[in-house]
């Protein structure tokens, strides 16, 4: 078995509870596999040439609850294959039985109790259904979450820390560390108070995975031109030229403002400048129109095209030269690929995770490729002006709040 310093750094301080946080590609999912071997189960590995194998003296099953993408690819399978886990616990070290599943079946699992479980890309936010799921299993089998991106507030935290044992309840939280907003028509959270103590609960639970990565990554922006005059008018009288009907709300002038924006001639010739240059590539686009053009393009200029969206879920092209077409939603976070260096971003998400999340779809520890490409097509239009700056301050955007200014 061969790993890195931060991944052996990283199992050590591993303990049931713990938040293994690590960048897109740093290796979570096979240190959390040694950290079950070894520390759960009791058993040894040999480790960069050093130790031994040796089989569990305390052998437990496996539950992963993962992406439906992940499952479905049995990426979690092929990573514990080395360990001799599998699903099948005849073949299996010690008798182990693997279980992969997917997030929205979480609460098929309440009732297991006295086995790990390895929760794999952070999904236990708020307070719905498959936080109640997380917390009942939390309580009856030891576990670690895994992530990239933890929490971008405390309330984030918060399954997490009544998991632990922190508090007992939500209500408990917002009691001791939350002062409400006094003038929001809504519950707001105001700010947070006593954050020193949540400060020391965090750090007791969060290990992180530092290293050096071996890539470097080369983000252009593109600039590509707009319909001014177009987009002039459809913010002052409110009309949808696509389907001949008034903008009902935000959120329908967001999408036909972006519409308007990302349906450029321009935006496509510039992108088929991308293509002359680089023979593999994954392009990330948000909405179905987007997709045809998309498609347009891959047919116009020859190249072998598929697709991962909410309609397909097809395989890489086996061929010299390709596209693949990932919807942000769909395609930003459960897979990886090492066959290019190249992702092009022909339009922006609303989420600064998510772009995080796709950009790391290439970066990764066994990527043969040092230097990275990102090409990412913007605008000067008020809409991907007002996108890009909240990205820029890691934050997301918000159409309500764009739509109140414009």
């Amino acid at each position: 078995m061969e790993l890195y310093k931060h991944q052996i750094d990283a199992v050590e301080k591993l303990k049931s509870g713990s938040i293994l946080c690590g960048g897109v590609g740093s290796g979570k999912s096979r240190t959390s596999i040694v950290y079950f071997f070894v520390k759960e189960c009791g058993g040894s590995l040999e480790i960069n040439g050093d130790g031994e194998y040796k089989e569990m003296s305390d052998p437990k099953d496996l539950y992963i609850i993962t992406t439906a993408k992940k499952r479905d690819s049995m990426e979690w399978d092929k990573e514990c294959a080395p360990f001799i886990i599998f699903r099948n616990r005849e073949n299996s070290v010690n008798g182990v039985e693997l279980h992969v599943d997917s997030w929205n079946s979480i609460a098929k699992y309440s009732d297991v109790s006295d086995a790990f479980f390895i929760f794999d890309e952070q999904r236990v936010v708020g307070y719905g259904a498959w936080v109640k799921a997380f917390l009942k299993i939390a309580k009856n089998n030891h576990w670690i979450l895994l992530s990239a991106t933890p929490g971008d507030t405390w309330s984030d935290y918060i399954p997490v820390f009544i998991a632990n044992g922190f508090f007992k309840n939500k209500t408990q939280f917002n009691r001791e560390h939350v002062i409400w907003s006094r003038y929001a028509k809504y519950p707001k959270i105001d700010r947070y108070i006593n954050c020193g103590k949540l400060l020391r609960m965090r750090n007791s639970i969060l290990v992180e995975m530092k290293y050096s990565k071996p890539t470097i990554s080369h983000h252009e922006i593109v600039d590509v031109d707009y319909d001014s005059k177009t987009y002039k008018e459809a913010v002052r009288n409110r009309w949808d030229i696509f389907k001949e009907e008034p903008v009902r709300d935000a959120a329908g002038l967001c999408y036909l403002l972006r519409r308007i924006t990302n349906s450029s001639g321009d935006r496509k010739e510039k992108l088929k400048a991308i293509l002359e240059e680089h023979s593999k590539v994954i392009i990330f686009y948000n909405f179905d129109y987007e997709l045809e053009i998309l498609r347009s393009i891959g047919d116009e200029l020859g190249i072998p095209t598929s697709e991962w969206n909410g309609h397909k879920h097809q395989a890489i092209p086996d061929t010299d030269s390709w596209l693949y077409l990932c919807q942000y939603t769909s395609a930003c976070e459960g897979w990886n690929c090492i066959d290019t260096d190249t992702i092009i971003f022909f339009s922006q998400s609303y989420s600064y995770k998510v772009m995080v999340q796709a950009a790391g779809r290439i970066d990764r520890m066994n990527t043969p490729f040092t230097d990275l490409y990102y090409y990412h097509l913007k605008s000067y239009s008020p809409i991907d002006v007002a996108i890009r700056r909240a990205l820029d301050r890691k934050k997301n955007f918000n159409e309500a709040a764009f739509v109140n200014r414009t």
